[in-house]
């Protein structure tokens, strides 16, 4: 059991050629898991962690409906924002600047095989790491991420997640708004949710936020939950 998770910080990168590389490291670790078995040999796969912060952006995950994207092509352009749909679950979801976006590619044998367990405590980290700035991050049932006033008319989403798992390996994740123009969300339903707002650290704390800080410790609590080492 390998639990050491191979941090990468991408810095800014463009949305398609991350989801290249995470299909990369995905195959990766697949690849290992399948000659180990057929060859019956035991050879440490391997973990990683992704944080990046990309371009304007809009993903729709594979069950996710189009229509919740309340744009047209030449809209787009004029935003500078893109389009993908791409392999995860969830809905409609937009990334960009000001935003911490994080995709452990993890191989779940290492750990604990259970994606419920596994959304839960990336839901957790984010939700330790919120309560470090006096915000009370919780769960909404039946929706995942980090929401704020659930079950009142004032509910907002501070941390959306999708993921996607084969052989226990994972991939795609979870992005945190920090300092994020909220003005990208007005153009989606945001994870097919009507009627719910979203919000971003740099709101609620009436404050720009390290974001550099922000990732620290959201690392410590991922490492904690999972007992991990980060190298």
């Amino acid at each position: 059991m390998n639990k050491k998770v191979i941090l990468r910080d991408l810095g800014n990168k463009d949305y398609k050629d991350t989801w290249d590389y995470q299909e990369e490291l995905f195959k990766e670790i697949v690849d290992i898991k399948v000659q180990n078995r057929r060859e019956e040999t035991s050879i440490p796969t391997p973990n990683y962690f992704l944080y990046v912060e990309h371009p304007h952006v809009y993903t729709l995950g594979k069950s996710g409906d189009v229509s919740n994207l309340l744009l047209s092509e030449k809209q787009l352009e004029a935003k500078g924002a893109t389009f993908y749909k791409i392999n995860r679950g969830g809905d409609i979801t937009y990334h960009g600047p000001g935003q911490i976006v994080g995709y452990p590619i993890l191989d779940l044998e290492n750990f604990f095989t259970d994606i419920h367990k596994y959304l839960r405590f990336l839901e957790e980290a984010i939700i330790l790491t919120l309560a470090e700035y006096g915000l009370h991050g919780t769960r909404s049932e039946g929706e995942t991420g980090v929401w704020f006033d659930v079950g009142t008319p004032f509910a907002r989403k501070i941390c959306a997640m999708g993921v996607r798992a084969s052989r226990w390996v994972t991939m795609h994740g979870f992005a945190l708004n920090v300092n994020a123009d909220l003005g990208y969300f007005d153009n989606i339903i945001p994870c097919g949710i009507k009627g719910k707002a979203v919000t971003s650290m740099h709101v609620e704390l009436r404050r720009q936020v390290d974001e550099q800080e922000v990732k620290e410790k959201i690392l410590k609590h991922f490492q904690n939950l999972f007992e991990a080492e980060i190298v």
